[in-house]
């Protein structure tokens, strides 16, 4: 399983931005879908999940409201719809899968597209 993140980029506080992620190698619908971020000299930690169906998501404390994760299984797809961008969201996003929706272990890993939030 391979993911290709993209559609980082600099936005000023306050705006949206639109990160996807194609999963290719295998169909993507029996793997749970997600986003970790990692910020500079900072933990990295998970931003949301999704599940094969999309009848299951989870997103952080930290961007509900604010994030939404979605999914196309038929374009192996998945998305992170970011509004209301804060300096704080500055990081590195990694698209993320596995297996099974009640593992925590990420199993494969995108390369990583960079969003910088100005303020």
């Amino acid at each position: 399983v391979q993911l290709q993140a993209s559609g980082g980029g600099l936005v000023q506080a306050g705006a949206s931005l639109r990160l996807s992620c194609a999963l290719s190698g295998r169909p993507s619908s029996p793997y749970v879908l997600g986003w970790l971020r990692q910020a500079p000299g900072k933990d990295r930690e998970f931003v949301a999940a999704i599940s094969g169906d999309s009848r299951l998501k989870q997103h952080a404390d930290s961007v509900k409201g604010r994030f939404t994760i979605s999914r196309e299984n038929a374009k192996n797809m998945v998305y992170l719809q970011m509004n209301s961008l804060k300096p704080e969201d500055t990081a590195i996003y990694y698209c993320v899968a596995r297996s099974n929706w009640y593992r925590e272990k990420w199993n494969y890993w995108g390369q990583g597209t960079q969003v910088t939030v100005s303020s």
